[in-house]
């Protein structure tokens, strides 16, 4: 990790740290504590259970995408490698979006194949990750809607997500149809990058275009034959909505864990708007995220959860979601390291 990248994980940490310290100056450290205090450890480790297996569930969409791309990897190595992009992503800004470089190379070195081809799969993952995650959530949102009047932070809440569920599919169908187009303005923009890059960095010679030209189209290519497997892509919607679904059973049971109890369909639409919060500057989201699992638990109609009550829930969830898979991911990514990408 260069000098940049640690300054800007270090922020980034920071600000995480200032977004949970201002939640625990409104909601109080000593409610919080005594909350935890109380909390079921058998449906705390339930928690965690639910954590891992929306890992696995997730790592054989990765996998099922990565056997796509004929790159073949065991389970175990498939849930090893997902945690250690797990990992990346919670440790580095902006989650996937600084994560994936990382992970791509990972899964290069441990499936022995090109970079190109293991940022495809991610990439392909983080994208199909994105359909059954809104989709849940405008079931949940529909549901409450004809049970009772939203406020003014669900309607907010719910506006954002119908307008991300239109959006990207719409940038993504027009990028599918305009594909070509843009891998050429993506090469003609890049190649100067790299060379200019490469340029300054002692004893890496200067790609020519032809190559840096040819590594571009591996991954649009690859991306390609992701998008028209038919086959691939249901399976890889189907782990991707378990994982979905584990995730949500996580929190609904760690509001069993302290005592309190929310509808089932209140975790459908919570829970992908706490992903949507992974998009801020932050590692993993961490602060961003729990701010607004709170804010919309707390503001739920007729499921009367305090802020209190709703931190201590969200911070079980959160302690196995983000720390589970930053102590695999993180000795996968330590090992291979070590033995591979040294």
């Amino acid at each position: 990790m260069d000098r940049d990248q640690m300054r800007a994980t270090v922020l980034g940490f920071l600000g995480a740290f200032a977004v949970l310290a201002v939640m625990l100056y409104v909601v109080g450290v000593d409610d919080l504590l005594t909350q935890l205090s109380r909390a079921d450890t058998g449906l705390v480790l339930l928690v965690i259970g639910f954590t891992v297996a929306w890992l696995a569930a997730w790592a054989i969409a990765l996998r099922t995408v990565l056997g796509v791309l004929g790159v073949e990897l065991s389970v175990v190595k498939s849930f090893l490698v997902f945690n250690g992009a797990m990992f990346s992503n919670n440790v580095t800004p902006f989650g996937q979006a600084g994560g994936e470089p990382v992970t791509a190379l990972l899964i290069s070195k441990i499936a022995d194949t090109e970079y190109e081809k293991g940022l495809a799969a991610i990439a392909s993952v983080d994208t199909l990750n994105f359909v059954p995650s809104i989709t849940l959530a405008l079931v949940g949102a529909g549901y409450f809607a004809t049970e009772t009047t939203f406020g003014t932070r669900l309607r907010f809440a719910t506006g954002i997500v119908v307008l991300i569920a239109v959006a990207v599919p719409g940038l993504v169908y027009v990028g599918w149809q305009h594909r070509y187009t843009l891998e050429r303005r993506v090469v003609s923009a890049f190649t100067p990058v790299v060379q200019r890059l490469t340029g300054v960095i002692p004893g890496v010679t200067i790609p020519d275009p032809a190559a840096i030209e040819s590594r571009i189209g591996h991954f649009f290519g690859a991306i390609e034959r992701v998008a028209t497997d038919r086959e691939g892509i249901a399976v890889s919607l189907a782990a991707s909505t378990l994982g979905w679904a584990f995730q949500m059973l996580g929190l609904w049971f760690a509001f069993e864990a302290i005592g309190a109890s929310i509808p089932l369909s209140a975790v459908l639409f919570v829970v992908p708007m706490g992903a949507i919060a992974g998009v801020t500057p932050l590692p993993g989201g961490a602060g961003g995220i729990e701010a607004v699992l709170v804010a919309v638990l707390s503001a739920l109609p007729g499921v009367m959860i305090s802020p209190g009550t709703a931190l201590a829930a969200v911070v079980i969830y959160r302690g196995a979601v983000y720390w589970v898979p930053v102590l695999i991911g993180g000795t996968v990514v330590s090992v291979v390291g070590a033995d591979r990408l040294g």
